[in-house]
């Protein structure tokens, strides 16, 4: 997780073999879509680097999460069912560990575990400056490692980190791994940090790739909306169409740039045929790292950069700008809000298309451009990245539905393909 908040749905999910994950490993999970409580305090992504927090990423963000998507794993030896939340924004994966009961959700037992471990305050992670993790971590009364770890809209875990395995049978389990073992936390699930750093939980268990489908969001009473998840390949992979990662070296520190991130080279935006007038070097990182695009899966809305927000708002004002909701602003960054006749001003947007090299596209039909925020209000999914304190370009979850979203990490590349992501399983 990082100094910025991220919109958002969230999911998780993870394994791997006695040593290493195999290369041709698939195993397939749900992903089940829950609300948010309104009094739920949400996660923010790594949309800054969360290896170098600095006080000037110290807020707290207005804007409020409405889903998450939520995969369970098996923890510990036996397992104990816990609910994660998967972040490919974010390093440091943690579960929860306290002693309350939070109904549907129940806290992990370390007593119960065989395999569970603590780290020393000796451990070198428990030491300043380790390479891409700037931890804030400290020895407790019991020479223990313990950390704090804060977010820029307010959430924070704090506990010990430790060693524990996730068994998912006799034969798929992986090595320990680190965690954060939180006694102390704003919300009742854990996370799973998927991003590319050393501790998360893809390059410690060694995953080649991973891959997602995300659900449309439903608004119907009691029904859940279920998606699909893969470890290592998937059988749809075939009809991919991949664009490679932008990296940067160790040594190419930028104050507004996450080196961890999974950063696309995206070149522009679309409403139907017509290509808005944006430089393609508003979405690359400049100098100090501003405008950097990524992909992420614990974002709602996507945002953009200023020279992007406004010129899409250019385009949905001379479409639809008498009918804007005058004076309102969802969670801080979105302006693009109605509260008339949906499906008119759907049919008046029209499709939306983000463009990336390579003539890879993710298409978004009229349907989907609106999401609803409650009180008869619609916003088109597309914030203001300054507003929430970021210089990048992110997209969202919500731009991801119904849409294969592969993370090739060994082959630095990642793969889109459209699905109707309800109807997998």
């Amino acid at each position: 997780m990082s100094p910025i908040p991220k919109p958002l749905f969230f999911f998780f999910f993870f394994l791997n073999y006695v040593v290493s994950l195999s290369t041709s490993l698939s195993i397939h999970l749900p992903l089940t879509s829950l609300p948010i409580s309104p009094k739920t305090t949400t996660f923010t992504t790594s949309l800054l680097s969360s290896k170098n927090p600095s006080p000037h990423y110290h807020f707290r963000s207005r804007f409020k999460y409405s889903m998450a998507l939520i995969i369970s794993l098996p923890i510990g030896t036996p397992p104990q069912t816990q609910q994660m939340v998967l972040d490919t924004g974010s390093q440091l994966s943690w579960i929860q560990c306290h002693r309350k009961k939070l109904p549907p959700v129940t806290s992990f037992d370390p007593s119960l575990s065989s395999s569970f471990s603590t780290l020393p305050c000796s451990h070198p992670l428990c030491k300043p400056r380790i390479p891409d993790f700037t931890l804030p971590t400290s020895c407790d009364s019991n020479r223990l490692c313990h950390y704090s770890y804060f977010y820029a809209d307010g959430t924070f875990a704090e506990g010990n980190l430790v060693k524990e395995k996730i068994t998912f049978s006799n034969t798929e389990i992986t090595p320990p791994l680190i965690l954060g073992c939180a006694t102390e936390s704003s919300d009742d699930r854990g996370i799973l940090g998927m991003n590319r750093g050393r501790l998360s939980f893809v390059s410690q268990a060694k995953i080649s790739k991973f891959s997602y489908c995300i659900p449309p969001k439903s608004n119907r009473p009691g029904f859940t909306p279920t998606g699909s998840f893969y470890l290592g390949d998937n059988p749809n992979s075939h009809g991919f169409k991949y664009v490679s990662l932008l990296t940067f070296p160790e040594s190419q520190r930028m104050p507004n740039l996450d080196p961890l991130a999974y950063t696309v080279p995206m070149i522009g935006i679309k409403f139907g045929l017509k290509k808005l007038n944006i430089s393609g070097s508003v979405f690359r990182p400049d100098a100090g790292g501003s405008g950097q695009t990524m992909v992420d899966s614990g974002s709602e809305f996507t945002h953009l950069v200023d020279a992007a927000y406004d010129a899409v708002r250019g385009e949905i004002v001379r479409r639809v700008g008498r009918r804007l909701k005058k004076g309102y602003v969802y969670g801080g960054t979105a302006d693009m809000c109605f509260d008339g006749n949906v499906v008119m001003i759907q049919r008046l947007i029209g499709d939306l298309v983000f463009e990336f090299t390579r003539g890879v596209e993710i298409h978004v039909p009229k349907e989907r451009v609106l999401v609803n925020v409650g009180g008869g209000v619609h916003c088109v999914g597309i914030g203001r990245s300054s507003m929430l304190g970021a210089a990048s370009n992110i997209i969202g979850n919500v731009h991801q539905q119904n849409l294969w979203v592969e993370f090739d990490v060994t082959n630095r590349r990642v793969g889109f393909a459209k699905a109707d992501c309800s109807r997998l399983l």
